[in-house]
């Protein structure tokens, strides 16, 4: 496997490689942001389940019961999407590893980055798909009647 370090052929790899790298920059800002809902969704049911321990009223329980099943399929949607997250972040980070190679060795591993990249997207996809499920089972909880004085 001998490497080229003719310096227009490792420039070219950077340019080819430096592309995925956008990507990277929107999962690492959706994990952000996922990470942040999940936070607010175990500091809910914490909430929830404090109250319900004191509680001795049953419609009280009933409804507490209801809202932490809600949490829990929106924590599991939220840990769903931020494994399909980072398993995007490696599949790109070892497109990145593989259009470079590609480019500098001779090696001819260009369907593999190309395999790579597309099941990356593929994950990205998918976990935009978590995030709007999540995001209207959310939504869908809150109550917008308006209290009369």
């Amino acid at each position: 496997m001998p490497l080229a370090f003719d310096a227009s052929t490792v420039t070219h790899g950077i340019q080819l490689a430096v592309a995925p790298v956008f990507l990277l920059t929107a999962v690492s800002g959706m994990i952000g942001a996922v990470a942040g809902r999940l936070a607010r969704i175990i500091d809910r049911a914490r909430l929830v389940e404090d109250r319900a321990r004191e509680s001795t009223d049953a419609e009280f329980l009933r409804r507490a019961h209801a809202e932490l099943s809600e949490l829990r399929t929106r924590g599991r949607l939220t840990n769903a999407c931020i494994a399909l997250l980072t398993t995007c972040a490696f599949m790109i980070g070892a497109t990145i590893i593989l259009l470079f190679l590609g480019e500098t060795a001779a090696m001819q591993i260009n369907r593999y980055a190309v395999t790579g990249f597309l099941a990356g997207v593929f994950c990205f996809l998918a976990a935009l798909l978590c995030f709007l499920v999540e995001t209207l089972i959310a939504t869908r909880l809150l109550n917008f009647h308006m209290l009369r004085p």
